[in-house]
């Protein structure tokens, strides 16, 4: 009876002889094996730079924000803004009508002056991500990101300054013309470094103002720099840039376990700071940090699962081409069959030979397909700038499958050429 040893030499060395269908085969197990890890090597450095991004909002805070009209179309698509509608059917109706209402600079610091829950409020908003900084005869290109905010605006949003100080409650209060520059923005205007920054006078979109400091490296977030901006406090933004744009509040509770009480609390509030009636829906949302994130995660679960699905269908299709390969192999080599068998060789021992020679390319296309798809999926972590991702368990299901692919693919050629009469082998050509 023929040895283990002997079994994977023949295998091998047959594998070794086919090297065109050997290369065929694996290339197509590769591929498949290549698509599963690099969509699941992509989406953990995906994974991994939401975490990153969403990890400066906290877990314990949330924000106040301006609660757009949707769009309609077609039918019932030019409501009058006074109209009323049925919330359910047989109910009380609520009014529509404020609805288009943004959140003023008003009600926003009478939310902050009138909100007594333990926590750490700041006020924001956006001018927009078409700004042009300048400095003597530099200046940036017109893609710089406006923001307005106050005091406590650097740590609501993930910011902290690098060289310089932050706006201070006299700053707020005259909205004179101060700002805090971005990481680029600051490494793009002075050349002699951030600490020459400091209160140099720059000008934004012509004006002038007054340098305060320069922010901290954020690095970037999918392919778009997060140091391309420039703060100034949001009572300059209402002075010098009348961006008819919404304020946001964002709200930070000492206490994570409370945060369910302060969003109720500050709902409730800032429904009466609006003027809104039981009648009336609100006209603001309540986005909690952690939930952004929670979605934005659930959604790469989702590509997840499609990416499995694909390379599951893929690797289903290679496991198909390796039978029928294996099965031409089989006719291929009928005399040999016969020959080993006309020797005193095993039908059990031929078929483990043809099924370990599928077992060996399922498992050398798993090799390939890993280091090329750790590599096309690791280019995602370059774009993206995060680290080095290796899936570990996704390399060991991979190998793991290809196996199973092997043995799936295998066994009926293996138990076709173990059938093989000796004698009527031997006269096959």
């Amino acid at each position: 009876m023929m040895q283990f040893a002997d079994i994977f030499s023949l295998a091998f060395r047959t594998i070794r002889g086919n090297k065109l269908r050997t290369g065929l085969t694996v290339s197509i197990i590769a591929f498949g094996i290549m698509a599963l890890i690099g969509i699941i090597t992509a989406i953990q450095a995906m994974n991994q730079k939401l975490t990153e991004s969403f990890s400066t909002m906290g877990a314990n805070g949330f924000t106040i924000r301006y609660k757009q009209r949707n769009i309609q179309f077609g039918q019932g698509g030019g409501r009058n803004n006074s109209e009323m509608k049925l919330s359910q059917k047989g109910k009380r109706k609520e009014r529509t009508s404020n609805l288009d209402k943004k959140i003023t600079i008003q009600q926003a610091e009478l939310f902050v002056d009138s909100f007594q829950f333990p926590s750490t409020i700041g006020i924001g908003i956006s001018g927009g991500r078409n700004s042009i900084i300048s400095y003597e005869t530099r200046k940036t290109s017109p893609n710089i990101f406006l923001l307005g905010g106050d005091e406590n605006y650097l740590a609501l949003n993930g910011f902290a300054v690098e060289v310089g100080r932050n706006f201070n409650r006299l700053d707020i209060q005259s909205g004179r013309n101060v700002c805090l520059l971005g990481y680029d923005v600051a490494n793009k205007l002075f050349k002699q470094g951030l600490q020459g920054s400091v209160n140099k006078i720059v000008r934004i979109n012509s004006i002038p103002y007054r340098v305060l400091g320069v922010l901290e490296s954020r690095g970037s977030s999918f392919g778009f720099s997060r140091d391309n901006v420039v703060l100034t406090t949001y009572t300059n933004m209402q002075r010098n840039f009348n961006t008819g744009g919404s304020y946001n509040i964002a709200i930070q509770a000492s206490d994570i376990n409370q945060v369910p009480a302060a969003m109720g609390e500050a709902e409730g509030l800032f429904r009466s700071i609006r003027r809104l009636n039981t009648t009336e829906q609100s006209n603001f949302v309540l986005d909690r940090a952690d939930s952004v994130a929670e979605k934005a995660m659930n959604s790469l679960g989702f590509l997840t699962i499609s990416a499995t699905v694909i390379g599951l269908i893929t690797l289903i299709g290679a496991a198909i081409g390796l039978m029928n390969i294996m099965l031409v192999s089989v006719s291929e080599r009928t005399r040999e069959v016969g020959l080993i068998k006309a020797i005193g060789g095993k039908r059990r021992s031929v078929s483990r030979q043809f099924l370990l020679e599928a077992i060996i390319i399922s498992i050398l296309g798993a090799f390939f397909g890993i280091i090329l798809g750790v590599a096309v999926g690791n280019l995602f972590s370059f774009v993206l700038k995060t680290g080095f991702v290796v899936p570990w368990n996704w390399v060991f299901y991979g190998i793991v499958i290809c196996t199973g692919v092997g043995l799936a693919a295998g066994i009926y050629p293996a138990r076709k050429a173990g059938k093989l009469n000796p004698i009527e082998a031997l006269r096959y050509e």
